[in-house]
């Protein structure tokens, strides 16, 4: 807009009429620019970054190997913190040669040192360096400057504490510098000071405590127009940058961040300020960041919203960036919807329906709280959402309070969520979706009303924290305590802070470096304070495996290391300690999946940090690791071929293959030959000749038989000089062996001394790793149903005599002569090692396959549950089927379509052509060609069945014989129509729908949400199993075979099926190599080897292996005890020779007259008989 010369005139009067310099006259007011005219971003900003920070940067702050910017050297070496701060700060920034040219001569104008003397009397201040302030507002380069800045810090420097630059009010005065009417050169000053205090008194921790306060100052002059008063203005955030510690930049600092990304500073000065933010996220480590979550996600959230969308764009990498360091695999593949959604709310919808897709399994905590609670609270609130999105809502958020371990991690999310969910219950329009509500309503309640136990839960405020420097200190070590300063304010917090933070991360090193920074060396007894202050706060946080050397008993300790574990980008054991004693047996404990085995591995290959090395500590890994390559190898060779046993001649290793028990002749075999219990020898052998201290077993008892187990257990306790690491299941070992336990507890070991026994009794809780349970997942079978003309359990339902099958191709047959029978009392383990046939024998009993030779018998409606090794494959063409929907499928037509689809049922081209040929059967109507089998009946020992002729009308149909059938090639038809009869009778009473369907899916373990909304494609494998066992089980099968079932189950799954198996009235067969689950539900065992089978006498099932005992003696309901029946002369026992009830002949005359006169006879003697006699019944089946 123009304005005429008299304007022009009249303000430059103004001008001159207002005072100028370092005047405070508005010092309450912002000191940001205005919004009118700010620097372009892109021209200035930018480019000065670019080119001249980044230069210097690199150059020189990086080249000094900074504080932290190396994460290369802060991972390997360690170095939490560094007492050279001066090594760390870029120097100071050298002025380009246009600095200073617009700066006013003071010859021209008093104003400016009028105002700063108006300024320090309004504030009643007396500095010492008052003249050097007046100095340089009179310099006209930046080389004048230099001195007076040193001159400032050294009268700083010489005060008793740096208390003084709040007495002085330097950063007000520096603010008053920094004021965009003073020139560039006065500004640059201003950030020189800061930087130089960076640099003086960086390293004399605690000291930086008292620069916080300048961060905010250096941030405003990133949006200077200036190019190096920003350069200057970064460089003084790097130098105090580097002189804070790892515990400081995750709490102080990131808070004073979080604060100016709340104030009202300008958009390019909150960008810079996101720079830092970044390069704190990759310096800080991840468990000190999540203590941060509650507070930053939403500070960042907002950024991710601002109005300018350069400022937008990046607060949404920087939340992104800094939402990846949680550690939640429930969580990991969704980070980029939640911020997304966060950032977007017309993304709710989308984001529910993912997350109500995820099967939440991993401990729920604040930092993951702090993420999806904001989504939640809006999808509840929304008036948009739909009774679907409400539905998976109040589920996810159910889920999501369940998995909350501890109060303190959801207790200031409760009052969020309760609001929401209350809303729903009474609001949501579907019944279902009010019951579900009501539901989460009620978790989250008890979530609320759960009352404090008055145990210590991991967190400490800043006053308790403080109370560690000083409380329980003896007389002698109370002048350290004293001078810290404890007393001082700002003091007194930032090492509350940092010992707090180290604390709730159990980084127990971290805070030991920190205070032997903090405590000069020259104080004697320093090292027992930080002891005495470390072990007291370790006392708190980890009680139980408090390593303090008490109840040793003397021995020597051997390892005694502090280590984090992870697999893959999940954190196993975080900041914990391992410490083992000489000759002593731990018992490693956990759930499956914690962590185990893997810590072993480490352990072996060297890659536990702490652990003592090889050259120290003899490890040796003893496993069933044999590869097949090996298995021709003889057994001196196989251990001479181990590179840490090259040396060793073939006499010692000899030697020590008699030591453990092999005979000469045993020696002399190859590898392949041994079973697993003279492996098992083998490894020790191996171990002994290492001369190991340290021996490391998983799973030492899986395939060994009692006398090997035996042999074991002396050899461990008779050799007193070597410690063992064991992993089993095998809790009789464990009880015999183990001296102390160590249990995975929160990512930390804890030792308990003793037994498994006296473990279970500390921590009960610890029974259900070593038992079979189903307190956790309950299942329950459908019973079988009758299976006609069968009344003894134990009668033959399926049968093999005689067969040999051979794969085609195959040089030899998988099984030869091979003889075996199930009753539907069978509880049969087959067992055997990889591609013995197993699985063929399996298939051979159940018609999946035709036996070359021998004969295949079973009840023509016996119905078979088959879960093969692979099942899974059959629910992966129908991932997008929720279970419900996929059930409904298979069995819509009343045939098991799955059956169907497999391959022996599959009628190939050559039988196609085969069954269109015409059949002669003897009855005079010539040749014909069979359209469908339409019905069955009983003929003799066999059946035969209704034939519809193709282009004959059904009256000309024919009984034709099964043995007639099976002659002119017509197996696969036959198998077809028995196959559809059974599952006929089986589904006789099933209903095909919807509310069905899920009940028959709780049954199993799954819940009826999941099975009813998730498509299949969304869940896990040991869910997939589920849906897997609901449909095998859904037409009341009286066999169920599995194959391999603990391939996919977990621990709690496991524990269930076991127990919904073990009260089932039908016969199971498995093939499984977990000892485990077998030796607890099966008395029978199919020994397949070599083509062969050979079956085991029936053995006693290990009913301790269940958590409740085993069963209780008495026979289960539709389980009845075996009752013998009659023989008959022509009865061989033959599945097919099964007494079918046939209709009553009718009586004669003289029949019925007999049947009265017994009925008459009967009824007398019940006249005559005592008082209370029961009255018999009168029947129509009674014999003379």
């Amino acid at each position: 807009m123009s304005q005429s010369f008299d304007d022009f005139i009249k303000k430059q009067k103004q001008t001159q009429s207002k005072p100028r310099g370092f005047g405070y006259s508005a010092q309450q007011a912002p000191s940001f620019q205005p919004s009118g005219q700010q620097p372009g971003y892109n021209q200035q900003y930018q480019q000065g970054y670019n080119q001249q920070y980044q230069q210097g940067y690199n150059q020189q702050f990086q080249q000094g190997a900074g504080y932290v910017a190396n994460p290369g050297r802060y991972n390997k070496q360690n170095n939490y913190y560094s007492q050279n701060a001066n090594e760390f700060i870029s120097p100071e920034p050298e002025s380009l040669p246009t600095s200073g040219r617009n700066t006013p001569n003071p010859n021209a104008s008093t104003t400016s040192l009028t105002s700063l003397n108006t300024a320090l009397n309004k504030l009643n201040l007396d500095i010492p360096f008052q003249d050097n302030l007046f100095n340089i507002e009179q310099a006209s380069k930046i080389g004048e400057i230099r001195p007076e800045v040193e001159s400032i810090i050294d009268q700083i420097a010489e005060q008793d504490n740096l208390d003084i630059l709040n007495e002085w009010k330097l950063n007000d005065i520096l603010k008053s510098l920094l004021k965009p009417k003073n020139s560039a050169l006065v500004r640059e000053a201003a950030l020189l000071i800061i930087q130089q205090l960076a640099i003086r008194f960086g390293g004399q921790t605690p000291k930086e405590a008292y620069l916080l306060q300048f961060f905010s100052t250096a941030y405003d002059m990133y949006a200077d127009k200036d190019k190096n008063v920003t350069k200057a203005a970064k460089a003084a955030v790097d130098s105090l940058y580097g002189i804070y510690p790892i515990q400081a930049l995750g709490s102080i600092v990131l808070d004073e961040l979080l604060v100016y990304f709340k104030s009202g500073a300008k958009w390019n000065s909150k960008i810079g300020t996101l720079v830092t933010f970044d390069r704190l996220i990759e310096d800080v480590p991840a468990d000190l960041l999540e203590l941060k979550f509650i507070n930053t996600v939403p500070v960042l959230t907002d950024l991710s919203t601002d109005f300018k969308p350069e400022l937008a764009k990046h607060g949404l990498l920087s939340l992104k960036k800094f939402v990846k360091v949680l550690d939640n695999l429930d969580l990991q593949n969704k980070y980029d919807l939640i911020v997304d959604t966060l950032a977007d709310p017309q993304r709710v919808p989308d984001c529910i329906k993912n997350l109500s897709s995820v099967t939440f399994v991993a401990e729920v905590t604040e930092p993951a709280l702090s993420l999806l609670v904001p989504i939640l609270d809006k999808s509840l609130k929304m008036s948009s959402s739909s009774n679907e999105q409400l539905r998976q809502t109040v589920m996810v958020t159910e889920n999501l309070t369940r998995l909350v371990n501890n109060k303190r991690e959801i207790e200031q999310f409760i009052p969020i969520l309760l609001p929401g969910v209350e809303k729903v219950v009474n609001n949501a329009s579907l019944p279902e979706v009010r019951e579900l509500a009501s539901k989460a309503l009620s978790v989250i309640q008890d979530a609320e009303n759960e009352q404090t136990d008055g145990k210590f839960h991991g967190r400490i405020t800043l006053d308790h924290a403080k109370e560690f420097y000083y409380k329980d200190i003896p007389q002698e070590l109370q002048p350290i305590a004293d001078s810290l300063n404890l007393d001082e304010e700002i003091i007194g917090n930032y090492l509350s802070t940092i010992l707090q933070c180290d604390a709730h991360v159990n980084d127990w090193k971290r805070l030991k470096e920190y205070l032997e920074m903090l405590i000069p060396s020259s104080q004697q007894s320093r090292d027992q304070y930080i002891e005495l202050v470390i072990t007291n706060l370790r006392a708190l946080f980890n009680p139980v495996s408090s390593t303090d050397g008490q109840d040793d008993d003397g021995a020597i300790e051997i390892v005694n290391a502090d280590f984090s574990l992870a697999y893959g980008s999940r954190m196993l054991l975080n900041k914990t300690n391992l410490r083992l004693l000489k000759g002593h047996r731990y018992g490693l404990c956990g759930r499956n999946g914690a962590g185990k085995s893997t810590l072993m591995r480490a352990i072996s290959k060297g890659q536990l940090e702490g652990f003592p090395s090889a050259d120290e500590l003899r490890t040796c890994f003893v496993e069933h690791k044999l590869q097949g390559s090996e298995a021709d190898m003889g057994l001196v060779s196989f251990i001479a071929s181990d590179p840490m046993l090259e040396h060793v001649a073939q006499s010692e290793i000899k030697a020590a293959l008699s030591e453990v028990g092999f005979p000469d002749e045993r020696i002399e075999q190859k590898v392949g030959s041994l079973s697993g219990g003279w492996k098992m020898k083998l490894e020790l052998a191996r171990a002994m000749l290492m001369k190991a201290d340290v021996l490391l077993l998983d799973e030492p008892t899986n395939h060994l038989d009692v006398t090997n187990v035996k042999w074991l257990q002396d050899y461990l306790t008779t050799h007193t000089n070597i410690t063992s690491l064991i992993v089993s299941h095998d809790s009789g070992f464990l009880d015999h062996v183990c001296t102390d336990i160590i249990h995975y507890e929160n990512k930390k070991l804890a030792y308990y001394k003793g037994n498994l026994s006296e473990f279970v009794k500390a921590k009960p809780e610890g029974k259900s790793y070593y038992t079979l349970t189903d307190s956790n997942v309950k299942m329950a079978f459908p019973p079988p149903g009758i299976l006609t003309g069968v009344k003894s359990n134990t009668r033959s339902v399926a049968r093999m005599s005689d067969v040999t099958f051979t794969y085609p191709g195959a040089a030899q047959p998988s099984l030869k002569n091979v003889s075996c029978s199930l009753s539907l009392s069978s509880r049969v383990a087959i067992l055997g090692p990889n591609g013995a046939g197993k699985s063929t024998l399996i298939k051979l009993l159940t018609g999946e396959l035709m036996p070359d030779s021998g004969k295949v018998e079973k009840h023509p409606n016996l119905r078979v549950g088959y879960i093969a090794q692979h099942a899974l494959q059959h629910v992966e063409q129908h991932k997008e089927k929720t279970a419900n929907q996929y059930l409904q499928w298979r069995y819509r037509f009343g045939d098991d379509r799955e059956v169907l689809l497999k391959e022996s049922r599959k009628i190939s081209d050559e039988e196609k052509e085969m069954m269109s040929k015409e059949i002669d059967i003897g009855d005079g109507r010539g040749k014909r060609a069979i359209e469908a089998l339409v019905g069955r009946q009983k003929l003799k020992k066999s059946f035969q069945y209704e034939v519809k002729w193709k282009l004959w009308l059904p009256k000309y149909n024919s009984w034709v014989p099964r043995e007639v059938l099976l002659e002119h090639g017509f197996d696969k038809l036959i198998q077809k129509f028995d196959d559809h009869e059974a599952s006929r009778e089986g589904l006789g009473y099933r209903e095909l729908t919807p509310k069905v369907i899920s009940k028959h899916f709780a049954d199993v373990g799954l819940d009826s949400d999941i099975a009813d909304h998730t498509p299949m494609g969304s869940l896990s494998g040991g869910q997939l199993v589920k849906v897997v066992i609901a449909g095998a089980m859904w037409n009341n099968p009286h066999l169920l075979v599995l194959d391999e079932p603990t391939n996919y189950l977990d621990r709690d799954s496991l524990g269930g099926l076991a127990v919904a198996i073990r009260e089932w009235a039908g016969g199971v067969v498995m093939i499984s190599h977990n000892n485990e689950f077998v030796g607890a539900l099966c008395p029978e065992q199919w020994i397949v080897e070599n083509g062969s089978v050979v079956q085991k006498g029936v053995v006693e099932v290990d009913s301790a292996r269940f958590e409740d005992g085993g069963a209780d003696g008495e026979s289960k309901e539709g389980s009845p005890a075996p009752v013998p029946m009659k023989k008959r002369a022509d009865d061989d026992d033959s599945p097919a020779n099964i007494k079918v009830r046939t209709r009553k002949k009718k009586m004669t005359r003289n029949e019925k007259k007999a049947q009265a006169e017994r009925r008459r006879l009967r009824y007398i003697e019940w006249l005559s008989s005592p008082k209370g006699t029961p009255k018999p019944v009168d029947t129509d089946d009674e014999e003379d």
